[in-house]
């Protein structure tokens, strides 16, 4: 996906997490990444492991509408 593309919107991103709309894709899966490893860590209190699983959930669906508008412009240019 170009750079200059803007980002899907993400209505799963609200309040907190709002942000997330306005990260690239590398941006959100590595943020993703670092945070499932501080959940599997087991080293956050329930408060913050359900703050984190909420911006989780956000940047997955964040991460799965990129992926999807790249797969419909690969699948538009076979045409």
């Amino acid at each position: 996906m170009p750079k200059d593309a803007a980002p899907p919107a993400t209505p799963e991103a609200t309040g907190a997490d709002a942000d997330v709309a306005d990260l690239g894709y590398e941006q959100a899966r590595d943020e993703l990444v670092d945070i499932v490893a501080r959940l599997e860590g087991g080293q956050v209190g329930l408060e913050e492991s359900m703050r984190l699983w909420q911006r989780g959930e956000a940047l997955a669906a964040h991460c799965g509408q990129w992926l999807d508008q790249a797969e419909e412009r690969i699948t538009a240019s076979d045409d």
